[in-house]
């Protein structure tokens, strides 16, 4: 994933939600319990963790018993400190006070969750440590961790989780993956490992994956109390020593037995705050609203089709039709090459506008550029005496709406099916187009040329780009 280019646009919940979410998730709940629980008499050790004898009472306020109450406490405490719900007064003496941070979750949504993304950073720097047991076995005599046996790199852990995070923001604002729908966690991993132009993946790629698997089953484990994800986790008894009897019968087929993993909405956004920090360009839909026409029709111009859809409906209604529609209208003129891609965005904006909006596109007819777009307009509105338009206006609103769709899509089946409907349509269709004084011209016979299965016709395509490439000098 490249940070220069645009990726699809997320649809976020508002932030009172979002925030609400946050104050709800149980790292950052503990967290802020053990700081308002803090008194004068708390105590932390050199590190700032609390001191041994008051994990138990910690614990308690927590509501947690059992084996690991200590440890989810000690978790819960350090959240704290490294969020500044708690700050420490005096090292020497181990004193602590309640943190300016922790008004921060009376405030507003905004102060919630800048406090919940520092947990959220907190918690990732976890969940790319080794396992604890790994930990201990590497602890060479002295007392220190041994890295070198642990076969670990701290960067290239972190790439790894980002790049796994990365693929789950995608699927997950993507028009193409699943949205809300859980993930498979073998999916997640082959989408790091397995390359793309490979066809049936080798044992040693295979065990890859399966290695990756287990280590995103620990780190998703980690990830879920801070709400960035909601996890089924890889079933035990895939796990188990082969020579065990499984405890129930399995259904082999049942993928989700090999972890399912959903981003929340609020990890929605904690992740595309995390990919606007580390310089990628990650839309929201509601980004446009307030912005002009020119930047709602370049802004959509890379958005999928519902992406798009989404934001146009947010833009027109902070708008009169009418005034709307005259705003449209200028913005989508010109002969550069977003020009086309602007123009197809604005006819899609107009056809969510009522009829109300006449007036603007009856005074563009006479438009070269935009004449034979507002004669569709009015058509498709069922509008009397709409002016037929010239041979000339629709070879050149052909040309304009080919060189849209190519840049909107590229060389897709629906881009082939348009070119073949043309050539079959209009006798002659290449001798005359050629001469149609539009920017785009040679490129859209070329493409033509491309696309059309008919070597004959894409023969004369080619031919046609050539005569109009020489006629605009180039």
């Amino acid at each position: 994933m490249s940070d220069s280019s645009t990726l699809p646009p997320a649809r976020l919940r508002p932030e009172a939600e979002l925030a609400r979410d946050a104050l709800s998730a149980p790292v950052l709940a503990r967290a802020a319990r053990l700081a308002r629980w803090a008194g004068p008499d708390t105590r932390v050790d050199a590190g700032g963790g609390l001191v041994e004898e008051q994990l138990p009472a910690a614990a308690g306020q927590l509501g947690l018993s059992g084996d690991d109450a200590a440890a989810y406490a000690s978790e819960a405490w350090r959240i704290a400190v490294d969020t500044g719900l708690v700050e420490i007064t005096d090292e020497e003496a181990g004193t602590v006070a309640a943190g300016e941070d922790l008004a921060l979750l009376t405030g507003s949504p905004q102060d919630v969750l800048g406090v919940w993304l520092t947990a959220l950073e907190a918690v990732l720097a976890d969940a790319g440590v080794p396992d604890l047991d790994d930990l201990v076995d590497a602890m060479a005599e002295g007392g220190e961790v041994d890295l070198s046996s642990l076969d670990w790199d701290p960067d290239a852990e972190a790439e790894f989780l980002d790049g796994v995070l990365g693929n789950l923001y995608l699927l997950t604002v993507g028009e193409e993956g699943p949205g809300d729908a859980p993930v498979p966690l073998p999916a997640l991993a082959a989408s790091m490992i397995v390359p793309s132009d490979m066809g049936e993946p080798s044992n040693e790629v295979l065990e890859q994956v399966s290695d990756a698997m287990m280590r995103l089953d620990d780190q998703f484990r980690l990830l879920e109390p801070v709400g960035l994800v909601e996890y089924q986790p890889v079933d035990e008894a895939l796990m188990a020593d082969a020579d065990e009897e499984p405890a129930a019968p399995v259904d082999e087929a049942d993928v989700t037995r090999y972890g399912m993993v959903r981003l929340t909405p609020l990890g929605l956004y904690g992740l595309r705050a995390r990919l606007l920090d580390a310089g990628f360009d990650a839309p929201a839909v509601g980004d446009l609203a307030d912005k002009g026409a020119d930047a709602l029709l370049d802004g959509t111009a890379p958005f999928p089709p519902a992406a798009a859809h989404a934001e146009t409906e947010l833009w027109l209604a902070g708008r009169g039709p009418l005034d709307a529609a005259r705003e449209l209208l200028a913005a989508a003129r010109g002969s550069d090459p977003g020009a086309p891609l602007r123009r197809l965005r604005c006819q899609q904006a107009l056809s969510l506008v009522g009829a109300e909006a006449e007036p603007a596109l009856r005074e563009v007819l006479d438009d070269a550029e935009l004449g034979g777009l507002a004669r569709v307009w009015l058509t498709e509105q069922g509008a009397a005496d709409v002016p037929a338009p010239s041979q000339e206006m629709v070879f050149w609103l052909t040309i304009d709406t080919v060189a849209a769709q190519l840049a909107a899509e590229g060389n897709s089946e629906e881009l082939r099916a348009l070119v073949e409907g043309l050539a079959r349509q209009h006798s002659g269709f290449f001798d005359t187009v050629w001469r149609v004084e539009h920017p785009a011209t040679p490129d859209v016979l070329e493409a033509m040329g491309r696309l059309h299965p008919d070597k004959k016709i894409a023969k004369e395509a080619r031919k046609a780009a050539f005569k109009a490439r020489s006629q605009q000098g180039g």
